[in-house]
């Protein structure tokens, strides 16, 4: 991928493990920081590391988070859908 061309393995890892983190602080504060664009960010992330080989644990994204990828693709459908 050309988003991640010339970057060594461990860091795309380390990019999805602060993603990660990110996802998690916001469950332990009761808070909703982490949105779509990380979502969006993460699940390239994932098919890199997966192109290339690497092994990692998913992220176990919250409910409002996790809706399927198609409509991460279309914030403005998301936004129509969540608001309801």
């Amino acid at each position: 991928m050309d988003d991640f061309e010339g970057l060594s393995d461990h860091f795309i890892l380390r990019m999805y493990e602060f993603i990660r983190n990110e996802v998690q602080a916001d469950a332990l504060a009761g808070t909703r920081l982490v949105g779509v664009p990380a979502k969006q960010r993460a699940d390239r992330l994932l098919r890199e590391i997966g192109r290339r080989g690497l092994v990692c644990r998913p992220i176990d994204w919250p409910a409002y988070l996790a809706a399927p990828d198609d409509l991460l693709d279309a914030p403005a459908q998301l936004r129509k859908i969540t608001s309801v």
